[in-house]
């Protein structure tokens, strides 16, 4: 009995590892199906030492189980009755190590499979990195408008021809005259009709109206290298347009007194005669011929003033970064003065249209009308030839004399007047703010005078008395007369830092504060509360040099400071830190001449 259950043991266990050999062969068989696209698994690196490798992928080994056959096992699958037994259990051994050597064999496949997946992953991201879908999209939408003209075309050419059909259809008279009379012109309608598609069919399909193309203009990167190129380009492109207003105004003002007296006489010749249009359709031709003489080598040189032949600097390869920044403060000043006397012509324009200044706009408004009455009732031969005569006395004759006497083109230059006059937006600012401040001085002035002011003191002599800074009385604070005050240009003064180099301490090294000019002294008066001990009086005529400061050799750019040397000083104070240091520099250099040359022609 002991036998017979244990060969029914052995029977279910030989049954349960057929079952797992099974199962195993057919997850191979399915395996084996597969087909890789990556490389061979040996010109990869192994997984483990793969950095791409995530943790649930590939991070851990995956744990393999070998079935382990115990002795009892081997004892029971051993046949005693005939060798049949001993093979089987040597085939089952075997199958252990064969699926052993599969499942490796399968962990090797399933590498290769995630290897394979990360390299296509790479691939996917880099075709669409290189593929602009925009672009794409812009082509589909232009193939898809194509199609659609293309199918109503199709529909017309079917609609047509359907139409043509019926025609055809209708039944034949019975006069055969008639039926051959109708064949000829049908025949002669076609030809024509094809005739004139074929002639006349492109020039049709051009006035086809089309939906607009949205493009979009791609913007160039900052470089300082193409910055710099494109400053040349816009200044050898307005070289012509200059040369030619300095040529007129060369006219205009006889630089050469053959030249404009030759002009003159032939510009008025030509308009008393009516002939001032054909002249400056000649004067244009004649400049294309002489620029197509230029362009075959002809060296020719038709100009009034000279030429002055600019050195041309070769461009620089590699530029420091202090170049750089100096070049892009370069172009950003000259942008920032051109766009400045831009928006100061057309604010004039719109400033003289928009009655800004009543008076001005008057003007313009009575030699309107005048010129529409005259217009009205002259003819324009005699309009055309006092306006010709007025441009060339006014070009020749009027503009010379009030070039060479501003106080009469002051006085009676009437255009001149006029377009000095027209304010800006930025000037129209100023001009109220101007007058709400002054209106609130004279209402201040006004209640303190009344309540406090002595009798006999003229407005002047108040407003000069009682100019006032941030800490009181303008005479008080620097401990000087009374009729001392800041000039016009620097009523508020201008923020900056005095540096006094003779000083060790940190305190006194560097101040910060506001310097005036007045008409005798530069006082520069200390933010810090305390006493007036800090602030600082030169006196004009003490100055023994003034000049423009770098206090900070690394930076670009030609500094922000002032430098003045006096004899009670070893070493130049220097006013540093100024935004508005040009300025301020030809207000106090121009008050320094001014005393000097004062206090030197007393003394003489």
């Amino acid at each position: 009995m002991r036998v017979c259950s244990d060969l029914r043991a052995g029977d279910s266990n030989r049954h349960v590892k057929v079952k797992q050999k099974s199962a195993v062969l057919n997850m191979l068989k399915k395996l084996d199906k597969i087909r890789f696209r990556g490389h061979k698994r040996d010109e990869f690196l192994d997984l483990a030492e793969s950095p791409n490798a995530s943790d649930t992928e590939c991070g851990d080994e995956i744990p393999v189980k070998i079935p382990r056959t115990s002795t009892r096992d081997n004892e029971e699958l051993r046949d005693p009755a005939g060798p049949g037994t001993v093979i089987m259990a040597s085939g089952v051994q075997d199958f252990n190590r064969t699926e052993s050597d599969r499942l490796n064999e399968i962990k090797g496949h399933l590498e290769i499979a995630l290897l394979e997946k990360h390299f296509l992953q790479e691939e996917l991201r880099k075709l669409r990195e290189e593929t602009n879908a925009e672009t794409l999209r812009q082509e589909l939408e232009k193939e898809r408008q194509r199609r659609l003209e293309l199918e109503q075309k199709v529909n017309e050419v079917l609609k047509a021809r359907t139409e043509e059909a019926p025609a055809a259809q209708q039944p034949a008279k019975p006069q055969t005259q008639a039926n051959g009379t109708d064949k000829r012109s049908h025949t002669v309608c076609s030809r024509l009709q094809k005739w004139f598609c074929d002639r006349f069919g492109e020039y049709v399909e051009d006035f086809r109206f089309q939906p607009e193309e949205n493009t979009v203009e791609t913007e160039e990167p900052l470089s300082a290298r193409r910055l710099t190129e494109n400053m040349r380009r816009l200044k050898r492109g307005a070289k012509p347009v200059t040369n030619f207003v300095k040529n007129l105004s060369a006219l205009s003002d006889w630089y050469s007194i053959y030249t404009s007296a030759i002009a003159f006489i032939i510009y008025m010749n030509a308009v008393w005669h009516g002939w001032a249009i054909p002249m400056f359709l000649f004067l244009a031709i004649l400049r294309l011929s002489l620029n197509y003489l230029i362009a075959r080598g002809w060296r020719i040189q038709w100009s009034i003033v000279p030429e002055v032949s600019e050195p041309m600097e070769p461009p620089k390869e590699d530029l420091t970064v202090s170049e750089k920044f100096q070049l892009v403060l370069d172009v950003a000043q000259k942008a920032q003065n051109l766009f400045g006397k831009m928006a100061d012509i057309l604010e004039k324009i719109k400033n003289l249209f928009m009655w800004v200044q009543p008076e001005i706009t008057q003007k313009l408004y009575i030699t309107l009308w005048a010129a529409f009455i005259a217009s009205c009732f002259l003819p324009y031969r005699i309009i055309g030839l006092a306006m010709g005569l007025y441009a060339g006395i006014k070009f020749f004759l009027i503009d010379f004399i009030f070039k060479r006497c501003p106080r009469l083109r002051a006085k009676y230059d009437t255009p001149y007047i006029i377009w000095t006059s027209l304010p800006t937006d930025p000037q129209l600012k100023e001009r109220s703010n101007a007058t709400v401040s002054r209106r609130l001085q004279t209402a201040a002035s006004r209640s303190y005078v009344g309540s406090s002011a002595p009798t006999g003191i003229s407005k002047d002599e108040d407003t000069s008395r009682f100019h006032t800074t941030k800490r009181g009385n303008f005479h008080e604070v620097f401990n000087l007369s009374e009729n001392e005050r800041p000039l016009a240009v620097c009523e508020n003064g201008w923020r900056c830092c005095l540096i006094n180099r003779d000083r060790k301490m940190p305190t006194d090294y560097i101040r910060n504060g506001v310097l005036y000019v007045t008409e005798n002294y530069l006082c520069f008066e200390s933010s810090k509360s305390g006493s007036s001990k800090r602030n600082k009086v030169i006196k004009l005529t003490d100055i023994t040099d003034i000049q423009k400061y770098k206090v900070l050799s690394v930076l670009p750019g030609s500094g922000m400071g002032i430098a003045v040397s006096t004899p009670s000083t070893q070493k130049p104070l220097v006013f540093g830190a100024m935004v508005h240091r040009d300025e301020a520099f030809e207000t106090i250099f121009n008050q320094y001449v001014k005393i000097t040359s004062a206090s030197s022609s007393s003394e003489s």
